[in-house]
């Protein structure tokens, strides 16, 4: 069976949870998919476990990197071996929903669009178990209700999604895209381009995605109060406004300055105002004037309930 869809799927020391990313796969209703697994340099059982799945099942092929390259460039490795006509991401500690590649599948089939985004839930550790939460309201406005064929300036509120493994796209689209290596929070800016680059896009309600937030802390994205992770999630947040505001989508821009202040500025000021090192607030304040300064407030005000996050 000739496959329509290649998965990329980095992960480094994610012994623990890569299992079950494989058998979120091989679960898959629309078994037309081949996976690359990337072991990232990884000093735990990673590489063992993929190696298994791609002996087991000749749907997966292994690429190791000796050292790891972060997220950024094992993806980036990933998209040079991709020969279907359609492409997406997991992360290796998270899971698909059984009828993800289908839902994705059916959409751009039918829209013809550059690609799709759907939604997406947190899974947190609960009993001893990683149970599935809540579509979030940010998830659910970006996604709901279905649109097919759609754009940023139809639908600015879009530009919330902004993961790279709640979406499927046609090869092509990113024959001139790669991400940012080097750096945390990668997937943000290359979102904004998805969006701002498409013909048109699909957007579909249902939870494509378990997005696993471990117990012990070890993501990227639980790392806020360290002054480099800061750096790049704050980079990534004003460099995704870039790409929208150059773009010409003040609609866009306005949406992720409001849902930035609403959802990630009062998390980072509460670590800021007990963080020992008087940097972390230098560089979340100058983040906040940034942000006052961007033309799309001249204009339109964002939400007024947000006005304290901007004036700490």
């Amino acid at each position: 069976m000739t496959p329509l869809v290649t998965m990329i799927v980095p992960g480094r020391d994610i012994a623990a949870y890569a299992p079950a990313a494989i058998a979120s796969l091989q679960a898959q209703t629309e078994s037309r998919w081949r996976a690359v697994l990337i072991d990232d340099g990884s000093a735990d059982d990673t590489r063992t476990i993929f190696a298994a799945a791609a002996d087991a099942d000749p749907r997966f092929m292994l690429l190791r990197h000796q050292e790891a390259r972060g997220l950024g460039g094992a993806r980036n490795a990933g998209l040079e071996l991709v020969d279907t006509p359609y492409l997406g991401f997991l992360d290796a500690d998270d899971e698909l929903a059984p009828d993800a590649i289908a839902r994705w599948l059916a959409a751009l089939t039918e829209s013809g669009s550059d690609f799709v985004a759907g939604a997406y839930v947190r899974s947190r550790l609960i009993d001893g178990e990683y149970r599935p939460g809540q579509v979030q309201p940010w998830v659910a406005a970006a996604t709901s209700p279905r649109r097919l064929g759609t754009t940023l300036a139809e639908h600015p509120d879009a530009s919330a999604n902004i993961v790279a493994w709640s979406k499927l796209s046609r090869t092509e689209f990113w024959d001139d895209l790669r991400f940012p290596e080097g750096v945390a929070y990668e997937d943000q800016i290359v979102a904004q381009l998805m969006y701002t680059r498409a013909a048109a896009f699909d957007v579909i309600p249902e939870v494509v995605v378990s997005w696993r937030v471990r117990a012990d802390g070890t993501s990227i994205t639980q790392g806020k109060d360290t002054l480099p992770v800061l750096r790049d999630y704050l980079a990534a947040l004003r460099g995704g406004i870039e790409v929208l505001g150059r773009a010409g989508h003040p609609a866009a821009v306005l949406a992720r300055l409001n849902l930035i202040l609403a959802m990630d500025v009062p998390p980072l000021q509460r670590i800021a105002q007990a963080h020992p090192d008087p940097a972390y607030w230098a560089e979340l304040d100058a983040f906040l004037a940034g942000l006052r300064a961007l033309p799309e407030f001249a204009d339109t005000a964002p939400d007024p309930a947000l006005a304290d996050a901007l004036a700490w």
